[in-house]
């Protein structure tokens, strides 16, 4: 991690007397849909009751304007930190990137690409406050999948 990437973490969050749910996106090459992304996942953030959030977003060697985009939600939404790895390490690292700066008292991993959307955060959570450990959504259709998509998931790859 280099100095550069702690320079963005700002992980000030106020804990008071609210759980805090930490959110890791991993972002490599997301300009264009990151706007998106994080309006309706602040909606979502914005709706838990209770509940204080950050949203670490780990920039993996973007290309295409993604740091600079998330520079501006950092700079609009006291949430969001931005982690910014050195070159593209892979989606693993930089999970793991956020995993270790994470301050949360449950960690939510999202992909910013919306193909599993935000909106599904809430059960998630609610699982998570009735006791469980590890709470994970499985997908159970996706428009647009092809056969030979659809019959690599149903062998376990994908």
């Amino acid at each position: 991690m280099t100095k550069d990437a702690r320079a963005w973490l700002d992980l000030t969050v106020m804990r008071s007397t609210k759980q805090l749910l930490s959110v890791v996106v991993p972002v490599h090459n997301e300009r264009d849909v990151l706007p998106e992304f994080h309006s309706r996942l602040g909606n979502v953030l914005d709706s838990l009751t209770g509940i204080a959030a950050e949203v670490l977003y780990v920039n993996d060697g973007s290309t295409d304007q993604s740091l600079e985009t998330l520079q501006r939600l950092h700079a609009d939404d006291a949430r969001v930190a931005v982690v910014d790895l050195s070159r593209n390490f892979g989606k693993e690292i930089a999970l793991a990137a956020g995993l270790d700066f994470a301050q949360g008292d449950a960690v939510v991993v999202i992909d910013a690409d919306l193909q599993d959307p935000p909106e599904l955060i809430p059960e998630l959570v609610k699982g998570w406050q009735q006791g469980y450990d590890n709470v994970y959504a499985k997908r159970v259709a996706r428009h647009g999948e092809t056969l030979l998509k659809k019959a690599g998931d149903s062998r376990g790859y994908g």
